[in-house]
């Protein structure tokens, strides 16, 4: 098929706005999925999906749709448009999920419910697009539930000033029904431009996304810019300066499907063979070369001569995690299996963040950067699901700066990497900035929920005269953003506060290294970084709990919190009791005495040079309770 008659797009929305739905009525109309086989979320393939009722990972297919009549045109005729559309995922945290699918696609499904109007995500998603010169399909889902045609009207009115386009160019759909969704499906033949690029030019593909297959490798997905791809091709990564045999080419229907070639202005798939998954980079340039080489024949001048004209992509920028965990596995022997599991994670979820740390606890394991709570929860559970591991987490924490009296500057991500050498000067912590779409009524509730968690809100703006929506831009530190503030918010607003940030700098806090000491030694694993006015009601905290879970020792055990080897909150485990006088009956009182101080001196031995076990699941325990 000529690439005039291709039209690559994506749907994009705020959470639950319908776009699972929407790809699904796509499929029908298409009749790209057989009767017998479809369910709904089709396109959500992973179980946590359709359980979760979200989607997680971007997902392509490929469609055939054949158009009656040509718009504007006399005569009759039967023309044949593939659609490569990319399902995206709606919540924040799977926001470079989205940031990828765009760069391979023209044009993007803007999608709007209806009785939640515009959303945070849909501005963010929006901004995205137009970043990338998208051309946007602005659309308004579930108009089945319109009480009359001016809520329909206005709300038209609201997205076609947000597009900047005529309000007679904003279609309204519902997913649910199909009332027009063949419409829409015209609209994208109609409105996104045809791919730019020509089969007769060297190859040059982007790679998107990628996974692991057991059987062939990793396996990349591209979007063909220019020339041809086949199997046995011999391909070369640029980035990685890696060269490989096609093993098999492909598309996505949505199953993988295997075909003879790929073309310019195609969305497809190549298996590499390679096992060494560092080897096949999202973001990287794809070309190919001389076919009449074989892989071990490759030289350098070879590679030299294929790549000369070839102007690689820009590629994606690094996602920036902001949650950081330690992961550690749940027997030694199962590190290198944990290791494995991740790096075939990662190439499937590049945004996944992980290096090897040691704990003094725990041994070796893992810090592992994810983009937000519920990304962490998701890695989580394909590790139990995929993998069969269940890895033991600490709470989820953030990077920060410290200054030192030397002038220089040190990243840490955990408290313990402040030594009793460093002189600490100050401490930096990362801020971001966003925006809470909210109704007016819950203003004040979210201002003093901002304020609480050391946020302030640096503008207010109206965003529907219909819905009394207020957008409330703010800033505040990712510390307090990631703990409980977006569940919070949900529940003081019933729900209907929406929220999106991005990282913006480091700004110095008045903030502190908590010390936790047992029986007088400090354990850096229970250590935090808090804010100072914090300190001892966090401080406390963790002591009680760890008096809760400690065992009792043959004598007392001070647990305590400190700031500078200033004690702030104490608490004492009490000894094991042991009856040293039941041996005894009756007689003079002073026998029992000399047997309790004798005791007594003994436990003050003991609690010198006694040294408290602490069980490897502790750390964790403590953490998983104490915000």
């Amino acid at each position: 098929m000529e690439i005039k008659n291709i039209r690559n797009f994506v749907i994009i929305a705020h959470i639950d706005h319908g776009k699972s739905t929407l790809a699904d009525r796509f499929l029908e109309i298409t009749k790209t999925i057989d009767k017998r086989i479809f369910q709904d979320q089709y396109l959500d393939r992973m179980d946590l999906e359709r359980e979760r009722g979200i989607t997680i990972k971007m997902q392509p297919v490929k469609m055939v749709y054949q158009l009656p009549v040509l718009k504007d045109s006399n005569k009759s005729q039967e023309n044949s448009f593939i659609l490569n559309l990319i399902d995206t995922p709606g919540h924040v945290d799977f926001y470079y999920e989205v940031s990828r699918s765009l760069k391979a696609v023209e044009g993007a499904i803007l999608l709007v419910d209806l009785k939640a109007g515009i959303q945070a995500q849909t501005l963010a998603n929006l901004n995205r697009a137009l970043e990338e010169n998208l051309t946007i399909i602005p659309t308004l889902n579930k108009v089945d539930l319109a009480s009359d045609k001016e809520e329909i009207s206005d709300l038209k009115k609201e997205l076609a000033k947000l597009i900047s386009c005529k309000e007679d160019q904003v279609l309204a759909i519902s997913a649910k029904t199909g009332e027009g969704v063949e419409e829409l499906l015209k609209e994208v033949i109609f409105r996104i431009p045809e791919p730019f690029g020509s089969i007769n030019k060297p190859l040059k593909a982007l790679v998107f996304d990628s996974f692991y297959d057991k059987y062939k490798g990793a396996i990349a997905y591209l979007r063909i810019f220019d020339g041809i791809l086949a199997k046995n091709d011999l391909v070369y990564f640029m980035k990685t300066k890696t060269v490989s045999e096609v093993l098999e080419v492909g598309i996505f229907s949505p199953e993988f499907k295997e075909i003879d070639v790929l073309k310019a202005g195609e969305i497809g798939y190549l298996a590499t063979g390679l096992k060494d998954l560092s080897k096949v980079r999202v973001g990287d340039t794809v070309t190919k070369i001389d076919t009449n080489k074989n892989l071990t024949s490759v030289t350098s001048k070879i590679i030299e001569k294929a790549v000369l004209n070839i102007e690689p992509f820009e590629g994606y920028r690094e996602p920036q995690p902001v949650v950081f965990v330690s992961m550690y596995p749940e027997n030694a022997n199962e590190f290198e299996n944990l290791k494995t599991s991740l790096e075939k994670l990662r190439l499937n979820d590049y945004s996944l963040y992980f290096a090897i740390e040691k704990n003094s606890i725990m041994g070796q394991g893992f810090r592992v950067g994810t983009l937000g709570n519920l990304h962490l929860e998701i890695v989580k559970e394909r590790l139990k699901r995929e993998f069969n591991l269940n890895p033991i987490i600490s709470t989820p924490s953030v990077k920060y700066k410290i200054e030192l009296s030397s002038g220089l500057e040190k990243e840490i991500f955990s408290p313990a990497e402040i030594t009793n050498q460093d002189k600490v000067v100050r401490i930096l912590e990362q801020w971001v900035k966003g925006e809470i779409i909210t109704p007016n009524e819950y203003l004040s509730a979210i201002l003093n929920l901002l304020h609480s968690h050391r946020g302030y809100s640096t503008s207010l703006e109206n965003l529907s005269t219909r819905f009394g929506n207020l957008i409330i831009n703010f800033e505040m530190p990712l510390s307090e953003l990631i703990k409980d503030f977006y569940d919070l918010l949900k529940g003081i607003s019933s729900g209907y506060a929406s929220l999106s940030y991005e990282l913006i700098d480091y700004r110095i806090g008045d903030l502190v290294k908590l010390q936790i000491l047992i029986n007088g030694e400090t354990i850096e694993a229970f250590s935090r970084i808090v804010p100072r006015e914090k300190a001892r009601e966090i401080g406390l905290v963790i002591i009680e709990k760890l008096k809760e879970k400690l065992e009792p020792e043959l004598f007392p055990v001070p647990i305590q919190a400190a700031i500078n080897s200033e004690i702030i909150a104490r608490v004492t485990l009490p000894a094991l009791k042991k009856n040293v006088t039941s041996h005894l009956y009756g007689g003079d009182r002073s026998r029992k005495m000399k047997l309790w101080q004798k005791q007594k001196k003994g436990k003050k031995r003991l609690a010198q040079k006694g040294k408290v076990n602490l069980p490897s699941d502790l750390y964790f325990e403590i953490f998983k309770n104490t915000k």
